[in-house]
């Protein structure tokens, strides 16, 4: 029995041992949680203040992380009380065991005894005291939700204005003008890498040299360039220089303009004479339509056979010794337009030297159509082709389809498919006039002469219309079948 009651007392003595470390554990917990209540909120406040700081750049990164931190107390706060209340039962339960050990211990009924500390020891056994994890399932530590702002505000601190980009200096000797497309390059006087992107402006004018300040033509702006260089693509080069300048930008102002350049920009520019055109022909500067009501061709002929006959181009012609290309003034109106079947019209600018280039494009159901050159002095009833002032390709699709070349009233059937749109190409000088597929540029006929007087961009319409497109330089494929030569091209003497 002694045995007995010996056992009991170190039962006892354990049990209050773990009594007391229950409480303290639970004391622990309570700490615990006020830790987490405060160093939540200290960590919520400071990151507060940290993200007040920045908080237009921060604040929806600040509400992600604030539900982090309100997660996580949560969470914490949740697994503490569990583990709290668990601790509660134990102890509630452990100190009743005692208080029916201690009242065992003190019977003075022996008989009882054995059975009420059996009772007892079996109860120690089962307590729930000691199947309890005496270690925070959680940890108070709230310093991983923290956030650190030192790098970042020394970053903030060691910020400086940024310099003013210094002025880009064009390169004219890399800068290309070609194929209707410039393409300009600049470099920096010093290396700057807070460079973010250059600002290129150009406008178009007439002058040389630098840029004029009452000039009308408005600048026009690409920004967000990246490289030190920048190609302009698909230009209508109307007028004979382009102005260039350029500025570099970083991420808070921009520099001064460089020196602006003038880049020539060789195009052959015109638009159609309406006062040379037949009546039938609407001419809209640079588009052509055939109507049939247009014109009074029976009235014209009666008063030829009245004896009003064509008069021949005046003898003071601007066509005669003006230097090309100039605009041509009106000079055909009036009874020295085209006529009858003629159904011509003639550009505005002549071409007395140099290289030319020009595309038009008909509608494929014209009934018949012709592109070419010709003299001022084409008579207004000749028909393009049929004179030796005039050279032309022809597209007939009346009754049956034919495409030839015409000049002198001699004819070429070309061997080539009919393209909608034609290149034309005049050096003047070496008397070559070729006409080319415009979109493949494919060359379909040349004609070798001896221009004799200034030529003048001639079409002809009937039953249908075109388009025609200027201000193209000449382009470098063009350039290079004409150096090499082509074996479709033809001289004069090989029409029949």
């Amino acid at each position: 029995m002694e045995d007995q009651r010996e056992a009991l007392r170190k039962i006892i003595t354990t049990l209050a041992v773990k009594n007391e470390e229950i409480q303290s554990f639970i004391y622990s917990l309570k700490q615990m949680l006020l830790n987490v209540e405060a160093n939540s909120a200290k960590v919520q406040e400071d990151l507060e203040a940290e993200f007040q700081s920045l908080f237009s750049l921060l604040e929806e990164l600040k509400e992600g992380m604030l539900m982090k931190i309100k997660q996580d107390r949560a969470s914490r706060t949740y697994e503490l009380q569990n583990q709290l209340a668990a601790c509660t039962r134990a102890l509630e339960s452990s100190e009743e065991l005692l208080e029916t050990a201690n009242q065992t211990l003190q019977a003075t009924d022996s008989g009882d005894f054995p059975q009420a500390a059996k009772q007892i020891k079996d109860g120690v056994t089962m307590a729930p005291a000691f199947r309890l994890s005496l270690k925070a399932k959680v940890s108070d530590n709230m310093s991983h939700l923290m956030v650190d702002f030192a790098q970042e505000r020394r970053m903030l601190q060691a910020l400086t204005f940024l310099p003013v980009p210094s002025a880009p200096v064009i390169d004219l000797a890399e800068s290309l003008v070609a194929d209707n497309c410039v393409t300009l390059v600049w470099r920096m006087p010093d290396e700057d890498n807070k460079i973010d992107h250059y600002v290129l402006e150009y406008r178009r004018t007439n002058f040389e040299g630098p840029p004029r300040l009452k000039e009308d033509q408005p600048w026009m702006v690409i920004e967000g360039i990246r490289q030190t260089e920048y190609t302009l693509t698909g230009l209508k080069f109307d007028m004979k220089y382009m102005n260039f300048r350029v500025k570099a930008c970083n991420k808070a102002v921009s520099g001064e303009f460089s020196e602006p350049v003038t880049l020539e920009t060789p195009a052959f520019m015109f638009r159609l004479d309406a006062s040379t055109s037949h009546q039938n022909l609407r001419v809209d500067d640079l588009s052509v339509e055939w109507d049939a009501m247009g014109g009074k061709v029976q009235d014209i002929k009666a008063r030829e056979k009245d004896g009003k006959g064509r008069t021949a181009s005046p003898v003071n012609s601007p066509a005669r010794g003006i230097p090309s290309p100039k605009r041509m003034p009106s000079g055909r109106g009036g009874r020295d337009r085209f006529t009858a079947e003629s159904y011509t019209v003639l550009g505005d600018t002549l071409i007395d030297g140099g290289e030319h280039y020009w595309e038009v494009r008909y509608e494929p159901d014209s009934k018949a159509f012709g592109v070419g050159v010709a003299y001022r002095s084409l008579g207004r009833f000749e028909q393009l082709g049929k004179t030796a002032a005039s050279w032309c390709l022809h597209v007939n699709n009346w009754l049956q389809v034919s495409f030839t070349a015409k000049h002198a009233n001699k004819a070429k059937v070309l061997d080539a498919p009919v393209p909608d749109c034609l290149g034309v190409h005049c050096d003047f000088h070496q008397g070559l006039l070729t006409f080319y597929n415009a979109r493949t540029k494919q060359q379909l006929h040349t004609f070798k002469a001896k221009f004799t007087q200034p030529l003048l961009p001639a079409f002809t319409v009937w039953c249908g219309s075109f388009h025609v497109t200027t201000g193209l330089q000449v382009p470098s494929s063009v350039r290079c079948l004409q150096k090499r030569g082509s074996a479709t091209s033809s001289s004069n003497t090989s029409l029949t």
